[in-house]
C-alpha cells in the first residue's frame, strides 16, 4: 500500500469465502501470458475505460489474475460484454478479434484461497456496496479504489469473488499477486492437456462455442480471402 488508502472512515466487515487447495478454475488470457502469470499491467486511477474493474493502478499497484469457476463463465466474462441478442434468430455474434491470440487454459489451485465475497447482497452491505460496484460499466474507477479500500482494511485476503454478470449464478474471481508469501506467490498450477491453447483456431472455435451455446452466444468465423 502507498498510505493513500484507506479512503474512508466507514469500517468494513468483510465475509470471508475460502476456496480450498485443488480446485479447478478457469481463465482466458492472452497467449503471449502463461496460464498462471499475473498480469503486471497497472489501470489509470482516473480512468474508467483503461483496464478492468479490479485492476491494480500506480496508487496501490498489486498485479491481478482473473478467474471464474466454470469454462462458460470465464469465456462469458472474456467475450460477451456489451454483446446485444441480434434480430431475428436471437443469438450473440463474437467478433473474431475477440478471441485472436487468446487462450482459455484449467488451473489448480496451490493453496487455499481466502476471498472476500461480494456474491451476495448482505456481502456487498458488509463491505458499505451495493450491485453497482459490480454492475455499473462506468463505475471502474471507484470499484478500483473500493477493491484497495478491502485490501487495507483487510490484509488477510488474497483477491475478491462475485457472482458472474454474463453467466449467473457461477461465480468468476480476482487475485492480487502480493497476498501469497504461503504459496511463494504462485498460487495455481496449470493443468496441462486441459482448455483451448488456441481461440482463435477453427477446433478453439469450434470448442468455445459448444461452451456459449446455452448463452445463445457464438464466435464468429474469420473471413477467408
Amino acid at each position: 500500500m502507498t498510505g493513500l488508502f484507506p479512503m474512508t472512515s466507514l469500517e468494513l466487515r468483510p465475509v470471508r469465502h475460502v476456496i480450498p487447495a485443488g480446485t479447478e478454475l478457469w481463465r482466458v488470457h492472452n497467449t503471449r501470458w502463461a496460464p498462471h502469470e499475473f498480469n503486471p499491467n497497472l489501470a489509470d486511477p482516473f480512468e474508467f475505460t483503461d483496464g478492468n474493474r479490479f485492476d491494480g493502478t500506480p496508487l496501490d499497484p498489486y498485479h491481478c489474475l482473473y478467474l471464474a469457476d466454470t469454462a462458460t463463465t470465464a469465456l462469458a466474462e472474456s467475450v460477451l460484454r456489451s454483446r446485444r441478442f441480434e434480430q431475428p434468430a436471437g443469438r450473440r455474434r463474437i467478433p473474431y478479434a475477440t478471441v485472436v491470440h487468446r487462450s482459455l487454459s484449467v488451473l489448480r489451485t496451490r493453496c487455499d484461497l481466502t476471498l472476500v465475497s461480494l456474491i451476495e447482497a448482505k456481502d456487498l452491505a458488509a463491505v458499505c456496496q451495493e450491485s453497482t460496484l459490480l454492475e455499473d460499466e462506468r463505475n471502474y474507477v471507484s470499484a478500483r479504489r473500493w477493491a484497495s479500500e478491502i485490501r487495507a482494511q483487510a490484509p488477510d485476503v488474497m483477491g475478491l469473488i462475485w457472482q458472474s454478470r454474463h453467466n449467473r449464478p457461477q461465480c468468476a474471481l480476482v487475485l492480487f499477486h502480493d497476498r501469497f508469501p504461503d504459496c511463494d506467490g504462485k498460487p495455481l498450477d496449470v493443468v496441462a492437456g486441459s482448455g483451448i491453447a488456441e481461440l482463435d483456431s477453427d477446433e478453439g472455435i469450434d470448442r468455445a462455442n459448444e461452451y456459449l451455446d446455452p448463452l445463445r452466444a457464438e464466435i464468429s468465423r474469420p473471413r477467408r480471402e
